[in-house]
């Protein structure tokens, strides 16, 4: 069973629509400003990964028709809040908080931590607070899985769907830019954005009369690239691919489809990535796009490939 993209939300310089995700990325483009985007109030003491996700959780659930700002704060919410799940990826979301607690305890003793630095210490505080800020009481799951984390974590919230857990699930991709990020990858540039798409049946979304923006098919996990591009687009050849970060490498069974590279000058985006993805395969769609579209995540020099396939949604009655 297919899921449906009903919204899509983005927090990434210079990137305001989905459309710009098939573009180059604006150089020299501005830092997000969540307290410009959300208000200051509830941002204090939340780290920059957090208030990324906060960000285009927000624009997501928004576009989707689940978030209204127009009612009342404790109204927002459009549906019961047990009814929304929660799946975040991000691989280096926290890692800064987490190396100066470390160091905290290491130079001073475990009482010289901040209780406000602490709780955002745990690798679930993303998911968490998302949930929290917009009471979100479904199934919450945090996917820290390296390359393809970002699409595991499309996959784990079309399994939610399946299993019946919940109505509508936010998934959310975000990886923060900050030194201790840079040295730990040793990458020149990272995101410093987040990425959020709304999925649901799609029976659900044309009940509703929403626009399903998208749908999202089949996955697949292999030992890498071509076995995954292989797995995937048997019976069903792609028009377009989306590749992992870092490789040049074309599977021969995507020789006819065109190639777009979301990192390129975005910086690494990890986690990130396969929401990106998503979000960018929405785009292609609204544009008159064929489809399917695949997106890929991991390369051979990583321990595995994740992929799904993308298409075209429909318009509810």
């Amino acid at each position: 069973m297919k899921s449906a993209i009903t919204g899509v939300g983005l927090a990434v310089p210079g990137d305001a629509s989905p459309a710009d995700l098939l573009e180059p990325a604006s150089a020299g483009a501005s830092a997000v400003d969540p307290a410009a985007r959300l208000g200051r109030k509830g941002l204090r003491y939340k780290d920059r990964a957090t208030q990324l996700g906060l960000c285009a959780a927000d624009e997501a659930l928004r576009a989707a028709g689940l978030w209204d700002l127009d009612l009342d704060p404790g109204e927002r919410l459009t549906v019961p809040g047990d009814s929304v799940a929660v799946v975040v990826s991000s691989n280096l979301g926290n890692i800064d908080t987490v190396c100066r607690v470390a160091q905290t305890i290491g130079d001073e003793g475990s009482r010289a931590t901040s209780p406000m630095d602490t709780p955002n210490a745990s690798s679930n505080i993303l998911a968490s607070e998302v949930a929290i800020r917009f009471g979100l009481r479904g199934p919450n799951l945090m996917v820290c899985n390296g390359a393809t984390s970002g699409l595991d974590a499309v996959h784990w919230a079309s399994t939610v769907l399946r299993g019946g857990r919940a109505e509508y699930v936010v998934v959310l991709g975000v990886e923060p830019d900050n030194e201790v990020v840079r040295q730990l990858t040793d990458a020149g540039r990272v995101l410093d954005g987040a990425a959020a798409v709304v999925l649901e049946n799609p029976e659900h979304a044309r009940g509703r009369g929403v626009t399903v923006h998208a749908e999202v098919g089949r996955y697949a996990r292999t030992s890498g690239m071509a076995a995954c591009a292989d797995r995937l687009s048997s019976g069903d050849t792609p028009h377009v691919w989306f590749t992992p970060e870092g490789t040049g490498i074309r599977p021969e069974a995507l020789a006819g489809a065109v190639r777009l590279d979301i990192s390129g000058r975005r910086g690494l985006c990890s986690g990130a990535l396969g929401v990106l993805q998503c979000a960018a395969a929405v785009a292609w769609f609204a544009q008159g796009g064929e489809g399917p579209v695949m997106a890929l995540a991991g390369n051979d020099s990583d321990d595995a490939t994740a992929g799904v396939l993308l298409y075209a949604g429909v318009t509810g009655d």
